[in-house]
């Protein structure tokens, strides 16, 4: 990529809200016409484009924005177009941070026409138009809260319908039942309504080949993004299977405010207290009767066994995260109480190892939920505690290790020896021309030795143009760990991981099998083990490849 040459990824996004109420001058079509005309005007080539479509400006964790992220840290655009400031982002800290310190530090040339910003320039603005996009963000929530409590005092229903119910056809906030899922609904309740467990009715959902709540919802009603696909389980488990028999919206009932966000910039939504919940009754046509109800809740909270554990380790921020390494299934939570130990112990379990009994993962992985934590936490740290020079050395080995798989250690040492080969072959072609012309050559044999001469240097040039080309891969590379090392500045020392750090810096783990000390069968909470563990980074993937790590002995860094 010359430098001279702009080479533009542009960014297009569009709120729920702004399609909610038909703003045309924000339409992705309007943004897009606009900054190709733009960039036809300013000799800019457009090389991807990015769109969010339904994501809010208020945070950052948008597909299209990251997979931007992944492009520009591959080194294959060099500037990035928005219509306008906003379609940046709303919040005023993170819109200014990418604007005004990320694109230049990273040398990518930022354009925001709408509102004549360049990254390049003074932009004295700039501050002014970030605080009005914050303003903005906070008046659309406020609008939209208010239209929910009005909705909500009304018995209607504002959020996407529960399993076993879809929306009517004429008004989208009455909820009628599904004839695909409310079947599967009540048999549920008359399972539990049997005194069979959530576990029990779980395997026999998967047996049966039902889909679930959410894979249901992503192949037969709604529209999700590959990542938000990927998180939807083939199967039934225990928390699916318990989140529906304690729901009352069965009852016919609306039921909502369950839970807040923290704040207007936040996707983190925290519980409200029951008494605080928005209960309209009789709203909609009921799937079960009250009698089922009470006698399924009562059998559930007969076979809930008493819990002396953290509470707060039955909700694993590892969903999405973690992963059998044997059969790729997610990894799910649950918890167990040891022989001769009053101290519940939460784990994560391969999903087709506890609630399959059929094709069940042979080798299920398993592990403790404080152990993977604990894990993730010290090697988060680790990276954390490293400074340039062993960023810069550990950016050297990625390379170094890329540059092995093709063969090509030392790209400077090759270049050279491919330039002294095609100096010999040159001085070999003046020697031959020389005999030639003296007649110690014949013109057959000439033409002979210029043929093969002639394919040795363009094997040469080949061999020439392929180093240069990984060359910019190196680049590539060192672009993506630039990147992941400028986030981890934000952070100078993790004393708790919750999901938010989790997903900023982890794409996925795959959990291995347990490696024990010879004659023991079990991992017993008492003792160590050794477990295969591997851990991907976001942009840069494995740090050490798969490791064998020894748990219940993690370094508190």
């Amino acid at each position: 990529m010359t430098n001279h040459l702009k080479l533009a990824d542009s960014y297009l996004r569009l709120s729920d809200e702004e399609k909610k109420y038909g703003n045309e001058s924000e339409s992705i079509t309007n943004q897009r016409e606009i900054i190709r005309d733009y960039c036809k005007k300013q000799g800019i080539i457009i090389v991807s484009e990015f769109v969010d479509d339904g994501y809010s400006g208020g945070n950052f964790e948008r597909p299209g924005f990251q997979a931007m992220l992944n492009h520009l840290a591959a080194g294959k655009a060099n500037t990035v177009i928005t219509k306008d400031l906003s379609r940046l982002g709303r919040d005023m800290t993170e819109s200014s941070y990418y604007a005004e310190r990320f694109f230049p530090e990273h040398g990518i040339h930022y354009l925001a026409p709408g509102n004549d910003f360049d990254s390049m320039g003074d932009n004295l603005m700039a501050p002014f138009q970030f605080a009005m996009n914050d303003v903005y963000l906070r008046d659309t929530s406020r609008k939209v809260k208010q239209t929910l409590d009005m909705k909500r005092k009304k018995g209607k229903y504002a959020a996407c319908p529960p399993y076993g119910y879809r929306k009517a056809e004429r008004t989208t906030d009455q909820l009628v039942p599904d004839e695909n899922t409310a079947p599967v609904v009540q048999r549920i309740f008359a399972l539990a309504a049997e005194g069979q467990s959530c576990r029990s009715i779980a395997k026999q959902l998967n047996e049966d080949g039902i889909c679930p709540p959410l894979k249901y919802r992503v192949e037969f009603r709604d529209n999700f993004t590959d990542r938000g696909a990927a998180r939807a389980s083939d199967f039934w488990n225990y928390t699916t299977v318990k989140r529906i028999l304690r729901n009352r919206v069965y009852l016919g009932h609306t039921i909502l405010g369950k839970t807040r966000k923290v704040n207007v910039k936040s996707k983190k939504k925290l519980p409200v207290p029951q008494e605080d919940w928005a209960i309209t009754e009789n709203t909609h046509e009921p799937l079960v009767t009250q009698q089922q109800f009470d006698l399924a809740e009562h059998f559930l909270s007969e076979n809930t066994k008493a819990n002396a554990a953290n509470p707060s380790f039955r909700h694993s921020i590892f969903g999405g995260i973690a992963y059998c390494a044997h059969c790729g299934a997610a990894m799910c939570s649950g918890g167990s109480v040891y022989k001769g130990e009053r101290k519940k112990y939460w784990y994560l379990v391969c999903n087709n190892l506890a609630n399959r009994t059929i094709n069940r993962c042979q080798h299920g992985a398993r592990i403790k939920y404080e152990d993977l934590l604990e894990i993730v936490r010290c090697d988060l740290n680790a990276l954390l505690s490293f400074d340039e020079a062993e960023i810069e050395q550990i950016t050297q080995e990625a390379i170094q290790q890329a540059n092995a798989s093709l063969g090509v250690e030392n790209k400077e040492q090759t270049l050279a020896d491919i330039e002294t080969k095609s100096k010999r072959i040159i001085k070999m072609i003046e020697r031959a021309y020389r005999d030639n012309a003296v007649g110690n050559l014949s013109d057959d044999l000439l033409d002979e030795m210029m043929e093969r001469f002639g394919k040795e240097r363009q094997a040469l040039e080949e061999q020439r143009q392929k180093l240069l080309t990984d060359t910019s891969e190196d680049q590539s590379i060192r672009n993506a760990y630039t990147l992941f090392f400028d986030i981890a500045k934000r952070y100078s020392h993790i004393e708790k991981l919750d999901r938010d750090i989790l997903h900023t810096f982890v794409e996925r783990i795959e959990i291995g099998e347990k490696i024990l000390p010879k004659g023991q069968k079990i991992a017993s909470p008492r003792t160590s083990y050794r477990q295969s563990i591997r851990i991907f980074y976001r942009f840069i993937g494995e740090m050490n490849g798969e490791a064998i790590r020894e748990v219940n002995k993690a370094v508190n860094l």
